[in-house]
């Protein structure tokens, strides 16, 4: 059975030439980047080279790169490295798990948490943001892409307001790495989130962006790794890959490969909405990441529809893999507005660098037939 992958958000694929850069560090370049000895110094100078690398991509400097296991380590360290007693966070309704469930931890041991509300696309508005700040207010954390629409928010204009207020700004890029050019100094954030795997990097890697003279307490004790800013041995070939992966995103702004993503995803979206009934794409009228495409099909189960559409090899998703398997609908989509039954009835169709025209029109031949099926189990649809 042919199978098809439309599920980038989830994990991407890593690449052959990410892998064969990280080949080395498991065999004969092997070394413990702390020691001092040929083995460690080759495994430092490889370390540092990958940390030049994901700098380039984030534009800032390589000392400001904190490695890490990913995404979720990444936001837990940007959250809990700078809350203190008292502290105020300012967050949105629509941010993934890792820094909802950390915020709602910082509640749980007494902080104060506001979650801000979005518009019908999705979007924070910014002047919520500064009727939000508080005297004690010490952060605001507002992702840069929604991992279920795509969506971009106002970072730089929310990171304005943050600097004028003298307070730390931390934002979720872990959706827009790779896929939308980041410049931390343009957004004007003191911390920011990547995960290597969102971008054809390995699994279990990540990185944060800490800008230079922002104090942050480490989650981890030990050794004196990245800074003092979090201990432990170095994931040598994952920090290789990650650095391989980083470039290889560079590369992709210039050459054609991310338009390349966007206009398959845009024939994607609207052969879909020509041919099918009852259908609309969430967030469509708002800036998105050029892969993401997240549609309702009303009358339908998005987790029956996934199921279908596996068993006829095309793989797709109802939101974020960290939440499937959930009973209660998106809490991006309802934060949005949408009913419980259309949130329940979107699919997230998210491509990746490996992508082809065969492949989208293979998903393009699946379906219609299968949200037609559906439908014809379904109570509540009559056709048109």
């Amino acid at each position: 059975m042919r199978r098809v992958y439309l599920d980038s958000n989830a994990t991407t694929p890593l690449l052959p030439e990410v892998f064969e850069a990280m080949r080395p560090y498991y065999f004969e370049e092997f070394g413990n980047a702390s020691s001092i000895h040929h083995h460690g110094q080759h495994a430092r100078a490889a370390v540092e080279r990958a940390r030049e690398s994901v700098a380039r991509l984030l534009g800032c400097r390589a000392a400001e790169v904190v490695f890490t296991s990913g995404g979720t380590e990444a936001d837990n360290l940007a959250i809990f490295g700078l809350m203190r007693p008292h502290d105020h966070v300012i967050t949105s309704q629509i941010e993934h798990h890792a820094v909802l469930n950390a915020c709602k931890r910082l509640e749980q041991r007494g902080f104060e948490v506001t979650y801000l509300c979005v518009n019908e696309q999705g979007l924070v508005d910014p002047d919520e943001v500064r009727r939000a700040i508080r005297p004690n207010t010490k952060l605001i954390s507002i992702m840069m892409a929604n991992n279920e629409t795509g969506v971009l928010q106002p970072v730089e204009e929310i990171g304005r307001i943050a600097s004028e207020a003298d307070i730390y700004f931390h934002t979720d890029a872990v959706q827009a790495a790779g896929k939308v050019p980041i410049d931390v100094k343009q957004i004007g954030c003191d911390l920011l989130s990547i995960s290597g795997h969102k971008f054809h990097g390995p699994q279990g890697t990540g990185a944060m962006y800490v800008r230079r003279g922002t104090l942050i307490e480490p989650l981890f004790f030990g050794g004196n790794h990245e800074r003092q800013r979090r201990a432990g041995t170095e994931n040598l070939p994952g920090i290789i890959g990650l650095g391989c992966a980083a470039e290889i995103a560079l590369r992709g702004f210039g050459d054609g490969s991310v338009d390349r993503i966007a206009r398959l995803r845009d024939h994607l979206e609207s052969a879909l909405l020509d041919e099918i009934d009852a259908a609309a794409v969430n967030s469509g009228q708002t800036p998105r990441v050029p892969n993401t495409s997240n549609i309702y099909f009303d009358h339908i189960e998005g987790e029956a529809m996934v199921i279908a559409l596996d068993l006829k090899g095309l793989a797709v998703s109802t939101g974020a893999a960290c939440s499937s398997g959930a009973i209660e609908p998106s809490h991006v989509l309802t934060a949005m507005g949408l009913p419980p039954e259309r949130a329940r009835a979107s699919i997230r169709f998210s491509l990746g660098k490996q992508n082809s025209e065969e492949d989208v029109e293979f998903a393009l031949s699946v379906i219609p037939s299968t949200i037609i099926r559906l439908r014809e189990l379904s109570p509540t649809y009559t056709a048109g």
